[in-house]
């Protein structure tokens, strides 16, 4: 079903289809949805009488109608629901909206309307084309985010990870979207530039909540084998890079004129003989405290001009290497010696202690740093490489440790570091450590469209949680009020919200005015659709144990940092609460593609946008869903300007048409019918089963069309001047044909749902075609009758033989040279030799 652009004007739509033919196709569209809905087709039985399977797709976002994008992604969930639905399972295929964030509140300022009003809008938008869209969904479980009756338990939750010394505040340098005007966690950040918006992200030193989530570093690296079968392997890697656990020692410096040794974590403390300087990150605490007085100005002044670079920018191998000299000295404590201390904008204040040991010899950062100020080079491990003092190329492997004293002879990595680390243990100087490039997740938001934070804030009582009786902490109204981002959060204007009495004390306190990071909402909303509507906390631990973990996660690879790391972390904390059995949410994830045209992302200013809903209009939703499927593997991309909804379409008409025409009678015997098309239906049905549990679903769909293609010829076939032939020989009325229907209108419903409704309903079956059994394969139909033997003389083929699939290879050989173009091949030679490769070749060798 693919074309070129320019797809011929004459291509069948919905409209001319449904004229030529009786199906209508939008009166079929609209005559589903009301029937799904009236009977509930798609909500789960949960009575225990069938094993449980949870199908989930990733959290629709409210930002308007669906796009081409939704129609990839929600229809490859939905044909996992619809198949285990036919498979005899009770599936639970839940909906809802992450309805809080700032695209709706930045929307809403644009338009001068309330976020609320501009966010459940689009939800209602949405609902209606995802039911026109033909979603297996279980509407009763529907929520959102931004309900009261929802983020209550946000709160709640935050309140009890508050209670594990798991949420806490402190002051930082945080990331800070100039555009948005707020912060940002360090996943947020793409490339240097907000996620979101785009614009340029800077520096800024807040007061900010966080999650502890380095607190689970090991275990979410651990937990991964566990994932190993049904995660894709790039967005475990992803999650492990993130993460970036790294083993090394932690090493202490003494610096001029401070009491406490400054520690600095080094992946190869073997080199610290070659450490010949010390540098701080401009934006660290400790750059501040420790500058010399005479060095002030100059600090102050490279410290604003850091603020400035992203930190894609500050850790770019290829960009010029800055810094101010602070003024004090660092003693290296294997050797005693007084090296200068630098605050340079390479390191990172949230990195380590945002502080390290500079080994120019075999770190090329180092390297470009101690060239730029000439700083001494000292090589001490030897890999037979030219001096990187001479050369300008720091070296980094193996060799022998030379200027390195005890060290001095030794070789390998391996045995210099626990040589050295065994030294500073001896000196109490350093240790062994493991450290991680993931850093706590930044969770305050100054922004007015979100979950509020639970805390009172007293001048006697300090940090006061909001009492679990007095949840949820609803948001003002705020209509009216000016929700233009100023860099504090606009709840800060509400006073009437804002001051209150403490819980504690009775006081006078003030709220905390800032807003959770949206991801905390989607972090736990899984669990909220097994206990819909449960009042006594964010889920029934039961509900939940009867349906997850989830047994299918459907959603974009561009969330494997951000929301998958998030939910697993949130997981794995209710499992040490005790709320939940198990520490991982999703047995299987699908990664699915985008849908791209032309080449490019779809976008307005390419003007190569496709409209969802202008498609369906002139193809109908069927050929759309199955356009979309048939178009690639799930996790490829789809380029619209190579596909054809049209030629979907008239496939679609083509496979109606033999309900239309199936003249057999339900319950007809398929065994006395055409044994030929019997031996394709089954062997589609065995191979279709196979391709949709491997989630090759493209190659599901083109086996389809063959069957499709098999029936409409055995129907055409038998057909003799009534149209009608003899049951068993083909015809209408061959009950194989009946059999070859009925399994392309199951199988093809989990693609295109409303046409094989109308084929099972023409069929004479009751509705709906969803709540069918999937066809059962009869194995003794998928053996070949007779397999195509080629018999070869003097590598030429001179014959053809149809024998069993398991003859006798002597007997094969027989049978081949009484062949009469054998013979006549041979014209009275001897036979030299034969070589039977049964049952599929004999090749003869004349004397």
């Amino acid at each position: 079903m693919s074309r070129n652009k320019d797809e011929p004007e004459g291509r069948t739509t919905v409209t001319q289809a449904s004229e030529r033919r009786g199906h209508d196709v939008k009166a079929a569209q609209e005559r589903w949805q009301q029937y799904w809905a009236e009977h509930a087709t798609f909500t789960p039985l949960d009575d225990g009488s069938a094993e449980r399977r949870y199908v989930l797709d990733m959290f629709p976002y409210p930002s308007g109608d669906l796009h081409m994008g939704h129609a990839e992604a929600f229809v490859m969930g939905d044909v996992i629901a619809r198949y285990w639905l036919l498979r005899g399972y009770d599936v639970m295929h839940p909906i809802g909206w992450d309805s809080f964030g700032l695209p709706a509140e930045n929307a809403a300022i644009k338009h001068n309307s309330h976020p609320a009003d501009w966010t459940y809008a689009n939800i209602e938008t949405q609902a209606t084309s995802f039911k026109r869209y033909g979603l297996s969904l279980d509407w009763n479980r529907r929520l959102h985010t931004s309900d009261a009756d929802y983020y209550r338990w946000t709160q709640w939750l935050f309140l009890r990870f508050r209670d594990r010394g798991l949420a806490y505040r402190r002051d930082s340098f945080v990331n800070w979207c100039p555009v948005d005007q707020t912060v940002l966690a360090n996943e947020q950040v793409v490339a240097g530039a907000c996620e979101r918006c785009g614009a340029a992200v800077t520096k800024r030193k807040l007061n900010q909540w966080y999650f502890k989530i380095t607190e689970y570093a090991d275990r979410l690296l651990a937990d991964m084998d566990d994932l190993a079968d049904g995660w894709p392997p790039r967005v475990l890697a992803m999650q492990r890079n993130w993460i970036g656990r790294s083993t090394g020692a932690h090493v202490q410096f003494e610096i001029e004129g401070r009491d406490e040794p400054v520690t600095v974590f080094t992946t190869r403390p073997d080199t610290l003989y070659g450490a010949t300087f010390f540098v701080v990150a401009p934006e660290s605490d400790l750059a501040d405290e420790i500058c010399a007085p005479e060095q002030r100005a100059a600090f102050e002044a490279y410290l604003e001009s850091t603020k400035q670079a992203t930190e894609i920018e500050r850790q770019s191998t290829d960009r010029p290497k800055t810094g101010v000299d602070l003024g004090v000295r660092a003693t290296n404590p294997v050797n005693g010696e007084q090296i200068p201390v630098f605050a340079a904008d390479y390191v990172l204040a949230d990195y380590g202690t945002g502080a390290l040991m500079a080994v120019p010899a075999h770190d090329q950062r180092d390297l470009d740093f101690a060239r730029a100020f000439d700083l001494p080079v000292r090589m001490v491990v030897d890999t037979g490489e030219e001096d990187p003092a001479t050369s300008g190329v720091a070296t980094a492997g193996d060799g022998t440790y030379v200027n390195s004293e005890v060290l001095d002879g030794i070789t390998g990595t391996e045995a210099g570091v626990a040589r050295i680390v065994e030294l500073l243990a001896e000196r109490g100087t350093g240790e062994p450590a493991t450290t991680y490039r993931l850093r706590d997740w930044l969770l305050s938001r100054q922004r007015f469209w979100g979950c509020p934070i639970p805390i009172i804030h007293c001048g006697s009582c300090g940090e006061v949680p909001v009492p679990d009786d007095q949840l949820p902490v609803e948001l003002p109204d705020l209509r009216g009020a000016d929700l233009q981002p100023k860099g504090t959060s606009p709840l800060a204007s509400a006073t009437d919200w804002v001051n209150v009495d403490c819980p504690s004390c009775g006081g006078p306190a003030t709220r905390d005015t800032d807003t959770m990071d949206t991801f905390v909402d989607s972090s736990w909303y899984f669990f909220r659709y097994c206990s819909p509507g449960h009042d006594g906390g964010p889920f029934d631990p039961e509900d939940v144990r009867r349906w997850m973990p989830v047994d299918q996660y459907v959603g974009g690879v561009e969330h494997a940092i951000l929301h998958l790391l998030y939910m697993r972390f949130f997981t794995k904390v209710l499992y040490d609460m005790g709320l939940v059995d198990f520490v991982e949410p999703m047995r299987r994830l699908l990664n699915q593609g985008q849908v791209i045209n032309e080449g490019k992302a779809m976008s307005k200013s390419l003007g190569n946008g496709v409209d969802l809903g202008a498609q369906i209009d002139e193809f109908g939703v069927d050929a759309i869903r199955t356009t979309v499927v048939f178009a690639g593997p799930p996790e490829d991309d789809i380029d619209w300007a190579d596909v054809s909804p049209g030629a979907t379409l008239k496939f679609l008409q083509r496979a109606w048409r033999l309900a239309d025409d199936v003249t057999a009678e339900v319950g007809a015997d398929p065994s006395t019918g055409d044994v030929a098309l019997r031996r394709v239906t089954h062997k589609t049905v065995h191979e279709v089963t196979q391709l949709i549990e491997e989630q090759k679903f493209n190659v599901a769909v083109a086996r389809i069309m063959e069957l499709v293609n098999a029936a409409r010829k055995t129907i055409d076939a038998g057909a003799g001047d009534s149209g009608v032939g003899a049951s068993g020989s083909g015809g209408a009325a061959d009950p194989a044909a009946r059999e070859a229907a009925e399994a392309v209108a199951v199988m093809l419903s989990l693609f295109a749902p409303y046409v094989t409704e109308e084929m099972w309903e023409k069929l004479g079956h009751q509705p709906s075609v969803a709540r069918a059994n999937w066809p059962t394969v009869d194995e003794s139909l998928l053996v070949a009758e007779s397999v195509t033997c080629v018999v070869q003389v003097k590598g030429k083929v001179r014959g053809r033989l149809e024998v069993a699939p398991d003859i006798d290879p002597a007997e094969l050989e027989r049978l081949a040279l009484a062949e009469e173009n054998v013979i006549r091949a041979l014209d009275g030679r001897a036979v030299r030799k034969v070589i039977v490769k049964a049952p599929k070749l004999v090749s003869i060798v004349p004397a």
